[in-house]
């Protein structure tokens, strides 16, 4: 079955994850203002990392913007805190072992890497309103000037 990623208009699905300091992020803490969130394969793989990282580095302008910046994928907690400690990052990790948010957001799919075909994360960032709104959407993420295409897009947005 192919999922149907979300799109600007669509309303995020609801959820609530953990992340590596004990904490829990709802959609509902997200609401109020422009939220960032990003879908991401694997923990500490190159391109994975350097996302991470570019996001991290952004931090302080989002911070200006008054945009939450988070991080999904469904790997454990141990595995965030370990990704975090090793390349400093800033950007707040969420676990979805469960499946709920990137099934939501239609960012589990099939994919192919290498010719084996199998069930994982499409790279997917997308930026939410203030009332919980897809504002924008990436579908399928090339990692290189990311970023910086986010933090454009949400420039126009946020004023």
């Amino acid at each position: 079955m192919t999922m149907t990623t979300l799109k600007k208009g669509d309303m995020a699905p609801d959820f609530c994850l953990p992340g590596i300091h004990g904490d829990e992020t709802c959609l509902d803490d997200l609401k109020g203002r422009y939220s960032v969130v990003y879908f991401y394969p694997r923990d500490g793989t190159p391109g994975c990392t350097k996302q991470a990282k570019d996001f991290s580095k952004a931090k302080p302008e989002f911070e200006k913007m008054g945009v939450n910046v988070v991080g999904i994928n469904p790997e454990s907690l141990e595995s965030h805190r370990k990704f975090v400690e090793k390349n400093g990052l800033t950007v707040p990790l969420l676990s979805d072992t469960g499946l709920v948010a990137l099934k939501g957001f239609g960012v589990w799919d099939k994919r192919t890497v290498s010719g084996k075909v199998f069930n994982g994360v499409i790279r997917s960032t997308f930026i939410l309103d203030p009332e919980g709104v897809v504002a924008h959407a990436w579908p399928k993420v090339n990692v290189i000037g990311h970023v910086d295409d986010v933090l454009s897009t949400l420039s126009e947005m946020v004023q």
